[in-house]
């Protein structure tokens, strides 16, 4: 996203009650790219690339199309549109209807190369009728010093290292550069509209910019392909004869599916799932694969704020999330048998490449290859040992890899890299607990606050049991125990009598709720393994879980949206709200729990299970298709308003892959009982 565009959208929501002025939303719409790039599809067709943590490439910025009939253009954002994926795949398909048209568009990221394919319903559409494609592309980043190069039937736009390439099948009928927006159009109260056709006799400048419109044919189809490319990697001769080929290989929608199909590959899924739950994991898989680069690594979700105005940016890999992430895939896998090997020995080599030399890891990445992006949590980095550390990502990533060493079988390369990995872990975990059984001052998962906190806790517990429980050296396995014992002593410190406190500061406890800590039922799940709790620390745990499932419950009047807030007095990106936000995150965390717990309390033979089971099913049931919190594409966004309006980075990958280890758990506790679809109030 241009500085131009987000001044653009900043016009047009100023003011708005549930949009942020100046963002990239994808609330709506479809992703295509199960490989290197990552391709939006608006609701109306409308393209825009979020690929650059992914693949290091921009691409298209803006994007509209239309259909020119008797001198008029009618813009397919201004008709009734419907879409949908074709079947499990990452083809998107979305469909235009016009007063006396109808129009199908096909659209599939295959690598770098994206593809839309449309059709006409010949039948409804004079012999003249013609495509009409708006592209802005934004080059190593710019809206500035760009040019343009035509090569007839391709289209190059370049800055400097990015050259990114726009064939068309059939030629085009007419070509319009455009001229870029001016100081006047910028400073401006009215957003521009998009594209202004013509050149305005300015040859010179609209060769200077990433906008042009083309004019195709539609009568038998009409495709047009992007290319993205290192000019020093890809020679301008092996683009163009790639992206030609491209655009006569897939100038069909037969083309378009059969290349789908053969991208995704087919799970086979318990015939006893129900369709919910079988919707649920297709499209957990689908997009945990959009948002992974080749290394493995995943962003946390699309950037929709890249000029930080309201965020720090979704973009990049957290090690946290990320290696939640890979453990509930790892779970989910070994109970459905999803051949996810692949994956999961990437995640692993990914985590054993990007490790400090003390241990531990870094605030966030870029996935694409490992090195440290833009954060304000890298104390450990920077000179000192301050608190702007996020100690919880090293218990995360502990935490997996122990795992995975016990669960797979890597080969013996890897299999060293992950013992040495974890050796040093346990320093830099060691280091970071302090006697009392906490660990240190510093940062929550949520990035905004520090002291030592409940969730940090419950990751530090979980790391140890899971290494205690590791093939792995006896003196590894002995302090991970210890630590074990340590961090469950440790707990007392938190404890306020109903429930776990979010942390301490200074000694004293913030006695609120937060959806975060639900993490201790894993964590004492996992502990379960390796030390005998008592019956005081699973009563306490019971009422932990009750009483933060209870009190960050919300079912606001104004909307069917229902579920959990994050924390309690959260005020971050509430507009004009009274109310903390419903998150998937912290609703979807709530359910893994109350699966956990279940799973603990019923190897206990305490009866006390199955109401948690119950619990699970219900939260989960909102975050299934057609619950409240998913909308119509499959994706869980991370925020909800009150109103019901979806906000924040969407698809999130967190909840997502929680809802996946989730339906896996209950299928495995034979509890995930065929659910009704929730009915809107």
């Amino acid at each position: 996203m241009t500085l131009r565009d987000a001044l653009f959208d900043f016009k047009r929501h100023r003011g708005n009650a549930t949009r942020f002025p100046g963002e990239r939303r994808t609330t709506a719409g479809r992703f295509s790219g199960l490989d290197a790039r990552l391709v939006h599809v608006g609701p109306h067709g409308s393209l825009r690339d979020y690929s650059l943590p992914l693949g290091g490439r921009y691409g298209i910025d803006r994007s509209r199309f239309g259909l020119r009939q008797n001198g008029k253009i009618d813009w397919f954002d201004a008709v009734e549109s419907t879409q949908r994926y074709h079947g499990g795949t990452g083809l998107v398909v979305t469909e235009h209807e016009g007063d006396d048209w109808s129009v199908v568009q096909y659209d599939l990221t295959l690598s770098e190369a994206h593809l839309t394919h449309f059709v006409a319903d010949s039948g409804c559409l004079p012999d003249d009728a013609e495509l009409v494609a708006y592209f802005g592309f934004a080059p190593d980043g710019r809206d500035d010093r760009i040019g343009q190069l035509r090569h007839g039937d391709v289209f190059e736009v370049f800055h400097a290292e990015e050259h990114d390439y726009l064939a068309t099948e059939p030629r085009p009928i007419r070509i319009d550069g455009l001229v870029p927006a001016n100081f006047e159009t910028l400073l401006s109260d009215r957003p521009q509209d998009v594209p202004p056709v013509g050149d305005a006799g300015r040859y010179e400048e609209s060769r200077l910019s990433g906008e042009l419109v083309v004019s195709l044919a539609l009568d038998g189809g009409a495709t047009l392909v992007s290319l993205l490319a290192d000019h020093g990697e890809t020679p301008r001769d092996d683009a163009l004869s790639r992206v030609r080929e491209l655009a006569s290989t897939y100038d069909s929608s037969e083309a378009l599916r059969a290349a789908a199909e053969n991208q995704s590959p087919e799970r086979n899924l318990d015939a006893a799932l129900d369709t919910r739950a079988v919707d649920a994991v297709t499209d957990d898989l689908r997009i945990l694969s959009f948002l992974s680069a080749d290394t493995g690594a995943r962003i946390a979700g699309p950037d929709f704020d890249p000029f930080y105005r309201y965020s720090g940016g979704y973009g990049y890999t957290w090690f946290r999330d990320d290696a939640e992430i890979s453990g509930f895939l790892l779970a989910a896998d070994d109970h459905f048998d999803l051949s996810l090997s692949d994956w999961h020995d990437r995640s692993a080599h990914f985590y054993c490449q990007t490790q400090h030399d003390d241990g531990t890891w870094p605030h966030r990445v870029w996935p694409r290859n490992g090195t440290i992006a833009p954060g304000w949590a890298n104390a450990r980095v920077e000179v000192g040992n301050g608190a702007d550390y996020q100690a919880d990502q090293t218990g995360s990533v502990i935490a997996f890899l122990a795992r995975y060493l016990r669960m797979r079988d890597p080969d013996s390369d890897l299999e060293s890299a992950v013992r040495e990995t974890l050796r040093e872990a346990l320093d830099g975990l060691d280091d970071t607990l302090k006697p009392d059984g906490l660990p240190i001052h510093c940062q929550n998962a949520w990035e905004n606050m520090t002291g030592r906190f409940a969730h940090t806790a419950a990751t530090y517990l979980e790391a140890y049991a899971e290494l205690a429980r590791a093939p792995v050296e006896d003196d590894l396995k002995k302090r991970a125990l210890e630590g074990t014992n340590a961090v469950l002593d440790g707990l007392d410190e938190l404890w306020t009598g109903e429930f776990y406190a979010l942390r301490l500061v200074d000694g004293d406890r913030d006695e609120r709720r937060d959806s975060s800590a639900l993490a201790l039922a894993a964590a004492h799940n996992a502990a379960a393994s390796v030390v005998d709790l008592d019956a005081e620390q699973v009563d306490r745990l019971v009422s932990h879980t009750e009483a933060v499932l209870d009190g960050l419950w919300r079912d606001p009047d104004e909307s069917h949206v229902r579920g959990l807030a994050r924390f309690e007095s959260d005020d971050w990106r509430v507009r004009e709200q009274n109310s903390p936000k419903i998150w998937t995150v912290s609703t979807a965390w709530g359910a893994n729990a109350a699966s956990e717990l279940s799973a603990l309390l019923s190897a206990r033979d305490d009866p006390r299970a199955e109401e948690f089971s119950r619990r699970s099913r219900d939260l989960l049931s909102l975050l299934l298709p057609d619950g409240p919190l998913c909308a119509d594409s499959g994706y869980l966004p991370e925020q909800f308003f009150d109103a019901g309006a979806a906000d924040s980075a969407t698809p999130l990958g967190w909840p997502h892959a929680i809802r996946l280890a989730t339906v896996a758990s209950l299928h495995e506790q034979d509890a995930l009982q065929p659910a009704e679809r929730v009915a809107d109030d």
